[in-house]
């Protein structure tokens, strides 16, 4: 792989805009829109927005770590980058969709590369309403939250609220509440790919909820439907031996 203009952009850190100015005056920086590749300098966080602008494009994305966990970015490290690109190894990874329905009857539509979740407004628990592919699976989830993750996302917040990690190949969702109350032993579910998953509220007024894609909130919603965007995808570039799939896989014998 070829990829010798290269497009940096970086996050508001003090670290990564300094890493993009050495980078930039070693190897010159394109315009994203004649780049044959964009380095991301930043988090997870970064990441995550340069995955947004950037999908669909067929623009392949390596990443730098200069944030906190970097879970989806390489070490950074300034010698040799155009080496370290033509060498990187490329993975597919495809977003969710979110429609999410207000009180006012308000339709809000957003992606989400890790995860979509539902969350608790107020100080008592959610009362959620769940089916998958039209079907009634549990009339009523008595919760702090519930959320979808993707194979990519499910390191992220899926795992912290205790969820199973997913191969990042893998044709699969992982549904995962968050302190589930009632039922207590529900632990969620693994669904594939193509499932699509609507979550009515129960109790709206006296238990409101917001629904969260990556970093698009919408409060007080009444319906949420979440399906796998089967027409967009993002490209991410990994260093040999470190690629996603390893990652996830690694984490999988952490303890």
């Amino acid at each position: 792989m070829t990829l010798k203009k290269i497009a940096f952009l970086a996050s508001e850190s003090l670290a990564a805009r300094k890493a993009m100015s050495r980078l930039a005056k070693a190897y010159g920086n394109a315009s994203p829109d004649s780049a044959d590749v964009v380095v991301a300098l930043g988090g997870d966080g970064h990441m995550l927005q340069i995955l947004h602008r950037f999908v669909s494009s067929g623009m392949p994305i390596y990443g730098m770590n200069r944030g906190s966990v970097g879970f989806l970015l390489n070490d950074y490290a300034e010698a040799d980058l155009p080496e370290r690109l033509s060498a990187a190894e490329a993975t597919t990874i495809r977003p969710l969709r979110m429609k999410a329905i207000d009180e006012q009857g308000a339709v809000h539509k957003a992606m989400a590369f890790n995860e979509v979740s539902l969350l608790r407004q107020r100080y008592q628990a959610a009362k959620l309403k769940i089916a998958v592919d039209g079907k009634s699976r549990l009339a009523e989830l008595i919760c702090d939250g519930l959320l979808l993750s993707t194979p990519a996302g499910s390191t992220a917040y899926n795992l912290s609220a205790q969820g199973p990690i997913l191969p990042i190949n893998s044709p699969l969702l992982a549904l995962t509440p968050i302190s589930a109350f009632r039922p207590r032993r529900w632990r969620g579910a693994i669904l594939p790919h193509a499932a699509r998953v609507t979550v009515d509220i129960l109790e709206p007024d006296k238990r409101p909820v917001a629904a969260v894609a990556d970093h698009v909130e919408v409060r007080h919603v009444m319906r949420v439907e979440i399906a796998e965007d089967r027409k967009r995808s993002a490209k991410l570039l990994f260093d040999p031996g470190h690629s996603l799939a390893e990652r996830v896989l690694n984490e999988q014998f952490k303890y």
